[in-house]
């Protein structure tokens, strides 16, 4: 999919994903330790489910922010570690429930855990790793960081449920669909951000680097959102098309259907309602939102908000943890190519 001006290839952008990797290498490692240590239980089921979506191929971007980001203001510490892993977890939580509310059947290219242990099974399991995420915030021993988690899941939570409304409407304004992904999104990235900054006990750069995480949330998610409509599995880890099938109204759909003809707004109309769209209906939907230039005009957005993030990051001072930040914020826009 061409879409913008020349981007890196894919192995550069591969790179900038191991790069972090190694860059944080010895605190990662301590992460996974808690992460593993704190997925287990005497409870059957619990230990299966859990380390087969902790240990499912995920970049694991949320807890490296959250590293990255108090190296950038001072050091990583275990406090940023239990923190690191908590950020991992309450995402976990989310994706698991995601896929029982979007009736997904992949997840990071695997099949998701629901279609092995069952919805049921799922959602207990993802309340579980909340609960687990929040014993992991007490041992940080920072109420501000405790209070900076529970204020995001609950904004997650209520965009997922403002999302799920949303479905309900044919025709959602652009800042509705902003407001929802700033809050399913959005909310930890920033979270990740900030609150790793606190715990390495840089609070004056915390506004800086909520703003950051912000903005990288909004553009890492809008580009999930067109590369629904001409992505690979193997890039999003879920099947090409689900937010169409799922009758989501994205931002791609949105900008479509607003430079469409009349015909093409009846076509989203009809194609948009579970009770009408057919099989084929996905095709001509990636066709419209490339004729469009929808497509390019999402990515131009996600480029906006990528560069944003970038600009928040000016006040840090100068590390190449600083930059590894800088980067990924272009790896978040770059996936599309």
């Amino acid at each position: 999919m061409t879409l913008a001006p020349r981007p890196r290839s894919k192995a550069a952008i591969g790179s900038i994903v191991e790069r972090m990797q190694a860059l944080v290498a010895e605190d990662l490692a301590a992460v996974e330790v808690l992460l593993a240590e704190r997925a287990s239980s005497p409870v059957a089921v619990i230990p299966d489910l859990s380390g087969y979506i902790v240990s499912a191929g995920g970049k694991r971007l949320r807890p490296m922010i959250t590293l990255i980001a108090a190296h950038a203001v001072g050091a990583a510490n275990p406090a940023t570690h239990a923190l690191a892993a908590a950020v991992e977890f309450i995402h976990t939580a989310t994706l698991l429930h995601d896929d029982v509310v979007d009736e997904s059947d992949l997840r990071r290219g695997k099949p998701a855990a629901k279609a092995i242990w069952g919805n049921k099974a799922s959602i207990l399991v993802g309340d579980f790793l909340f609960a687990r995420a929040f014993n992991l915030l007490v041992e940080a021993n920072s109420l501000p960081i405790l209070n900076r988690l529970a204020t995001a899941s609950t904004t997650i939570a209520e965009g997922e449920v403002r999302q799920l409304a949303a479905m309900q409407a044919r025709d959602l304004p652009t800042e509705d669909y902003l407001a929802i992904v700033e809050a399913k999104t959005g909310a930890l990235f920033e979270a990740a951000a900030e609150t790793g900054a606190m715990s390495a006990g840089g609070d004056q750069y915390a506004l800086a680097l909520a703003t950051y995480g912000k903005n990288l949330g909004l553009a890492f998610q809008i580009i999930d959102d067109v590369l629904d409509y001409g992505g690979t599995t193997t890039v999003i880890g879920k099947s090409v098309g689900d937010d169409f099938r799922e009758c989501k109204i994205t931002l791609p759909v949105i900008i479509a259907r607003r430079r469409g003809s009349d015909e093409d707004r009846s076509f989203w109309e009809r194609a948009l309602n579970p009770d009408t769209q057919s099989e084929q209906d996905l095709a001509h939907a990636v066709h419209l939102i490339r004729a469009t230039g929808a497509a390019e005009a999402t990515v131009q957005e996600a480029e906006a908000y990528a560069a944003l993030a970038k600009g928040a990051l000016r006040s840090l001072p100068t590390s190449e943890y600083r930059d590894a930040l800088e980067d990924l914020a272009d790896f978040c826009v770059e996936r599309v190519y």
